[in-house]
């Protein structure tokens, strides 16, 4: 493969003379001669979709409409003319730019409310425009465009047209945003039962309603001009020899264009989310649907490919966001409260006919897959055994005369329990329901339906399992393990059924996300489908090891991204302020074998001292080493380079923090404008030799 280098930025995060409140798709343009003068070949950005009042660019509005928020509104065409003959708009713009001066975080949902005013007010203008052009027309005068020649109503309705009739999702998007503002941006779950469960019939009668055009054109006209903007400025850095690389998020917020239009492509039963691990004991809920991967087949991945061929308008590589989720999602109760109690999709299941030809009686099933919840457990809280039972009763049943409790069949995930009132004493009540939904999720087996039943990822944690002779946990290990065995070959079929079309939809070359657990299929997968896979140099390391020493950079598959960190990730800097014995560790690896690993060298920095400049270059330096065909870094990690750019905090420099909702998150920008950092000799001098350094290499060594 051809070496690239490149750099990963949030296109929010761009910063030129003429973005100061936010970065916009023209901002590119500038920012490619900048990297081309840096000799990178790839750019990478984050998703630009349109996510409404989300920040994070990872919880889709939509999969295919572009985020109005990165709209140079000084560049469309409409705004010159508006800008001198509307006194509304032209004040409410001069107000704009005097308000939004650059930060070094902007304000998301100021900075997007005042520019959608602001198109608003713009679109106005071109429908007065429209209502002039249209009156003057019907009397034979042709009016010029403020583009010049042509009747300008004419002109702009058909601009409109041709553009919905090669997008054939953008009437979807306008009618369900346009119903979306009428409901004051609440869920389409909480709309009006009526507007609910529209049929694609019902859109279209409702997209061809004239008294809503003005409302469905507007959000045609936004997308319309978005699309020009990013395809002039996608165009631009193809020209200079660049890859734009984009990012498909896999999953779409339950809140969306797509799900509301295309409900048969998901499972609003279930919710995405992550297993049961160290830092996540409960697992991780992320609430977004699971796809029907069933229906979506049926249609020939159509929705699939169509968002692909959309996304290659603009781009010539994609990240597969969370790949893993293509072999199996992690499925959990759309009700559940925790994501303990998922399961993989596909998964592999077995029968109560099968568990009793192991040995397991009605009795023992019983057992290990209903939670049995002793009368003490909630006496403990009430100091009451009468008024335990009285709790108890009202989410159970008992067991013969025992004090002994299961959950009544009524209840069917934990979300039941925490709607129910035990106790007028707020603490105690409170403590009730905690207690019992831990009991919820202590079991061994989970029946899935009648008589079939999974495994709980954390089975052997059930206090059930420690009741079982050596025999018996014996059998369920070996059914585990054979259950394994069966998903691993479920999770490759389904995953080539499902990247295969994906990936083929377009000429772009497909780079997976696939970070986290890693199935023994997925290599073997992303080698066939030709998908680069992701190794983050701080987590590449062979944990099966003692010590878990770090992969030689030479070791890197060929066929992979290097990164140095990600969006989800500290910085290096943090890294090396925040992970001491982590950072010593990964000196110790880079510099065995070379001229470096003599501690009297300087260009070997100790990992007490603190970072500079020289430890970036160090490690970006090493880093570039990589047998990865392409190394791709944050702007942070580039600009750490030069000490004038770094932040007082570190920790200003950072993306996201997973697992927090905050203002702080996916609102960085760049701390120097583009203009400045195309000015600075000594930063691109510094750049150009970490990337020289890696396009020259071969197998890891210079």
């Amino acid at each position: 493969m051809e070496r690239k280098t490149g750099v990963v930025v949030p296109l929010s995060a761009l910063y030129t003379k003429d973005c100061a409140a936010v970065g916009d798709f023209p901002a590119l343009k500038d920012f490619a001669d900048f990297a081309k003068t840096c000799g990178f070949s790839v750019i990478q950005l984050l998703p630009v979709n349109d996510t409404g009042t989300q920040s994070s660019p990872y919880s889709g509005l939509s999969a295919f409409a572009l985020h109005p928020l990165y709209i140079r509104i000084a560049a469309l065409p409409e705004f010159e003319e508006a800008y001198k003959s509307d006194r509304q708009f032209a004040g409410a713009y001069r107000s704009f730019t005097k308000e939004f001066k650059y930060q070094s975080r902007f304000d998301y949902d100021k900075v997007l409310g005042e520019k959608l005013r602001l198109l608003h007010l713009l679109y106005a203008h071109i429908e007065k425009k429209i209502a002039a052009a249209t009156k003057k027309s019907s009397q034979n005068v042709k009016v010029v465009s403020a583009g010049g020649g042509g009747n300008f109503a004419d002109q702009f309705q058909q601009e409109l047209a041709e553009f919905v009739q090669g997008n054939s999702w953008v009437t979807i998007y306008a009618v369900y945003k346009n119903l979306k503002d009428a409901a004051m941006q609440a869920s389409w779950k909480e709309w009006d039962a009526s507007f609910r469960t529209f049929s694609r019939k019902q859109i279209q009668l409702r997209w061809n309603n004239r008294a809503l055009k003005s409302s469905h054109n507007f959000f045609v006209w936004c997308q319309m001009r978005a699309a020009q903007q990013f395809k002039d400025a996608a165009d631009y850095v193809r020209s200079k020899g660049i890859t734009l690389k984009g990012d498909i998020p896999i999953l779409m917020n339950e809140d969306s264009a797509d799900c509301w239009g295309w409900p048969e492509f998901f499972n609003q039963d279930l919710r995405a989310g992550a297993p049961p691990d160290g830092e996540n004991p409960l697992g991780q809920n992320w609430g977004f649907p699971t796809y029907n991967w069933a229906a979506i087949a049926a249609d020939g991945y159509t929705w699939w490919k169509q968002r692909v061929q959309a996304a290659a308008q603009y781009y010539d590589a994609f990240r597969i966001d969370h790949i893993l989720g293509f072999f199996r999602i992690w499925a959990v109760p759309a009700r559940e409260r925790t994501a303990f109690l998922g399961h993989t999709a596909p998964c592999a299941t077995f029968t109560r006919t099968e568990l009793e030809a192991l040995g397991f009686d009605e009795g023992r099933i019983h057992w290990i897959a209903e939670p049995h919840i002793p009368t003490g457990l909630i006496e403990d809280i009430t100091w009451n055994h009468d008024e335990a039972v009285a709790d108890l009763s009202l989410v159970c049943d008992r067991v013969g005369n025992e004090e002994l409790w299961n959950f009544k069949k009524t209840i069917c995930c934990d979300s039941d329990i925490y709607g129910t009132h035990f106790s007028d004493d707020g603490a105690k009540d409170s403590r009730i329901k905690d207690v019992l939904a831990a009991k919820w999720r202590d079991r061994v087996l989970r029946e899935q339906k009648e008589d079939v039943f999974t495994f709980v990822y954390s089975y052997k944690a059930a206090s059930a399992w420690n009741t079982l002779n050596g025999e018996e946990q014996q059998k369920l290990n070996k059914l585990h393990e054979e259950i394994a065995e069966k998903e691993d070959a479920l999770w490759k079929q389904q995953a080539l059924s499902v990247l295969g079309p994906i990936c083929g939809a377009s000429t772009m070359t497909a780079c997976a996300e696939d970070l986290g657990v890693s199935l023994a299929c997925m290599p073997e997968v992303l080698k066939e489908l030709s998908i680069l896979s992701l190794k983050v140099v701080r987590w590449n390391r062979e944990w099966g090891t003692d010590g878990q020493p770090y992969v030689p950079f030479a070791a890197y598959p060929e066929q992979s991204v290097c990164t140095t960190s990600v969006h989800d990730s500290p910085t290096l800097r943090q890294w090396w302020d925040n992970e001491k014995q982590s950072v010593a560790a990964f000196l110790k690896a880079v510099s065995a074998g070379t001229e470096a690993q003599d501690k009297e060298d300087p260009s070997l920095p100790e990992s007490g001292e603190p970072f500079i400049a020289k430890t970036a270059q160090f490690c970006m330096e090493q880093a570039a080493r990589t047998n990865s065909a392409w190394f791709i870094n944050p702007l942070q990690d580039y600009l750490f380079l030069e000490q004038k750019y770094f932040l007082a905090q570190a920790d200003d420099e950072r993306i996201n923090i997973p697992g927090s909702v905050s203002t702080f998150n996916w609102t960085y920008r760049m701390p120097a404008a583009v203009e400045a950092l195309a000015k600075d000799e000594i930063l691109i001098g510094k750049i150009k030799a970490v990337a020289d350094i890696h396009d020259t290499c071969t197998g890891g060594n210079a």
